[in-house]
């Protein structure tokens, strides 16, 4: 992890990456442990900032927490910071403050064989978000179906090859919206609990829903697509199954406690998130969501993480 975030680590504590290892059980520890009977600082800090939690699920389909109905008041407004750390380097996303819209989408990898990019429906769907956003006033309430449509639209019209997951998410007022096609989604946290969480659309395990060029792609009309009021504080997360494969809404959940209580910017919560996320990829020894689904689905003995594109984004609602 270390190695990944080395900017944000100058800038938040030295002891973030070893605390995290130490909760939740990678054996890895890049300090070296102290000698017995000595205070272990990382275990310390792990304890403190990191507790674990009674219901932390490896799974977790579409959640609706009952929480406190946001009150009204004026429009809000998203403040947000990505991490990208490629494997294949086939994702992409665009942020764009003026409208308060971030996107992710994950070029489908069973196209790398075949003699083209597997990035260019991905990178093609997210530029052309992008620029229809670049020609909307700022402080446009955007509807996330509508540019994915509009994108989509644009990106099959000039016979794009391959195909993708997508996921847009906006603030229209004091309302987060969303559409997603695929297993790229994203996960909504107040007061350091989750709220809400995209459930993935899946033809069958670890083949997504995905949008192409081809007459028998996945329609835009086929989107998941919802709502739900925020409020100022609440902190969403949108990725890539590059994240979601590896880091359960648990252990997300205690991250984003962690970095609220410590002041993180979105920067840095992207940072450590988007780390945690390459670490695990790379256990064989440990569960991940990955790993849960695939014995539950498949009935092999798979213990381990998904190496792959991270891209994770991180907005505070202020």
């Amino acid at each position: 992890m270390e190695k990944v975030i080395p900017g944000t680590l100058r800038e938040i504590d030295r002891l973030i990456p070893d605390a995290l290892r130490v909760a939740f059980g990678i054996r890895h520890r890049a300090s070296l442990p102290p000698d017995p009977g000595q205070h272990d600082e990382v275990a310390a800090f792990a304890a403190a900032l990191l507790p674990p939690r009674a219901d932390d699920p490896m799974e977790c389909d579409d959640i609706v927490v009952v929480a406190e109905e946001p009150r009204g008041g004026g429009d809000l407004r998203m403040t947000f910071e990505s991490c990208y750390l490629p494997d294949h380097d086939e994702d992409s996303h665009f942020l764009h403050a003026d409208t308060n819209v971030m996107g992710v989408a994950d070029g489908v990898g069973g196209y790398r064989g075949t003699g083209v990019d597997a990035s260019a429906f991905s990178c093609a769907l997210m530029y052309n978000a992008f620029e229809e956003l670049a020609a909307a006033a700022p402080g446009t309430h955007v509807c996330p179906r509508t540019l994915l449509e509009r994108a989509y639209g644009k990106t099959v019209a000039s016979r794009t090859p391959t195909a993708s997951t997508a996921v847009i998410v906006s603030l229209a007022g004091r309302t987060l919206k969303w559409a997603y096609v695929g297993d790229s989604g994203f996960a909504v946290f107040r007061d350091g609990r989750l709220l809400r969480r995209s459930q993935a659309q899946q033809f069958y395990f670890n083949c997504p829903f995905q949008l192409n060029s081809a007459s028998n792609s996945t329609s835009v009309s086929e989107a998941a697509v919802g709502e739900v009021p925020v409020k100022e504080g609440d902190v969403v997360v949108v990725g890539t199954d590059g994240l979601f494969d590896n880091v359960s809404d648990g252990e997300m959940e205690r991250i984003v406690g962690m970095g609220t209580a410590m002041g993180f910017s979105p920067k840095n919560m992207a940072d450590v998130i988007a780390g945690f996320a390459y670490e695990t990829a790379r256990c064989s020894y440990r569960d991940t969501p990955y790993s849960v689904l695939s014995r539950k689905e498949t009935g092999s003995t798979f213990t381990g993480g998904k190496p792959d594109d991270i891209t994770v984004i991180v907005a505070f609602v202020v």
